[in-house]
């Protein structure tokens, strides 16, 4: 089979020729139809993230859609951060219980650029932040992939408005064309002046701050909270400190959450995933994104490491 690969950590995976895997007890073979090229695949193939530098060659790609037996799945992979192989390749092998069938009309490249992503997104407003209807809600970083579909899942469970902020202009532009009410420049590291223009955006009490920037603006963002109102932390992008004032947590008895989907269970991680798919079926999520042949993956993963996508890159097999 065709397969991406990895020969040294730090270097962009190649085009390979690799054995067909076999499955073995407990697993599935997946025909792999796409697979997203994630910053945790750059992470891990890095060589120096927490999970420590995997063993080489390997095949990365920590999710992916493909068919099993003529159904639709999406599957997640341990590639990187385990021994064994991952999504960029023809064939994988995968435990039947992490297999989560999809609609059959769902679009396998453009549920594979949601992945994960929409399911950090969906939980944390969600599970993690418990939004109710009729709340309203900002979402930092909009212009990101989870950004993006945080916008969406926002308004699906009910937001009656949704702030949406970003650091470049077009982040801001993919905010907005995601359905955000406003849209707010994230281009000074000036905490009142942030706060400043939050404010000015929302209508009224702000209750939900969906963050995966921390730094300054989540700083201001918390100025903008109302009593008892909720931050949830799912990323550091913009700094791994922040410029958090005690008043500001003290005076209005804030919560600061933090979220992660390593914390999710089998059966929550499913749950989402059938979510995200349904919602992308029906055409109510969707995300920037390109799909790639999988013969071209050097070059999508350098674009993916030096940052200059405008949406997430799919890996697609022939």
């Amino acid at each position: 089979m065709r397969a991406a690969q990895i020969d040294t950590c730090g270097r962009p995976p190649r085009p390979a020729e690799r054995p067909d895997p076999s499955p073995g007890a407990g697993e599935l073979l997946v025909r792999v139809l796409a697979a997203p090229i994630t910053p945790l695949d750059v992470l891990c193939a890095g060589g120096a993230s927490y999970f420590g530098a995997p063993a080489t060659p390997y095949v990365p790609g920590v999710q992916g859609v493909g068919t099993v037996g003529g159904r639709l799945v999406w599957f997640p992979t341990p590639a990187g951060m385990a021994p064994g192989d991952g999504s960029m390749a023809e064939l994988a092998c995968v435990p039947a219980g992490d297999v989560v069938e999809l609609p059959g009309d769902a679009g396998p490249v453009a549920v594979a650029a949601l992945g994960l992503s929409a399911v950090a997104a969906y939980q944390a407003l969600t599970w993690r932040g418990e939004l109710a209807a009729g709340e309203q809600v900002l979402v930092l970083g909009a212009g990101g992939v989870v950004g993006q579909a945080a916008v969406q899942l926002a308004r699906v469970a009910g937001a009656r408005r949704v702030v949406a902020a970003a650091r470049s202009a077009a982040g801001r532009e993919r905010a907005g064309k995601a359905g955000a009410d406003a849209v707010v420049a994230l281009d000074t590291d000036d905490v009142a002046e942030l706060a400043q223009r939050l404010s000015a955006a929302c209508d009224g009490p702000l209750d939900l701050i969906l963050d995966p920037l921390f730094g300054a603006p989540a700083a201001a963002a918390l100025r903008v909270l109302r009593p008892h109102g909720r931050l949830v932390n799912l990323g550091g992008s913009a700094g791994e400190t922040s410029p958090l004032d005690s008043s500001t947590l003290r005076s209005r008895s804030l919560r600061l959450l933090g979220y992660t989907n390593n914390e999710l269970t089998r059966e929550q991680r499913a749950a989402a995933v059938a979510k995200v798919a349904e919602l992308a079926a029906s055409g109510r999520l969707h995300v920037d994104h390109e799909a790639i042949p999988l013969e071209e993956v050097a070059s999508a993963w350098e674009r993916q490491s030096a940052g200059t996508t405008t949406g997430r890159l799919v890996l697609t097999t022939p």
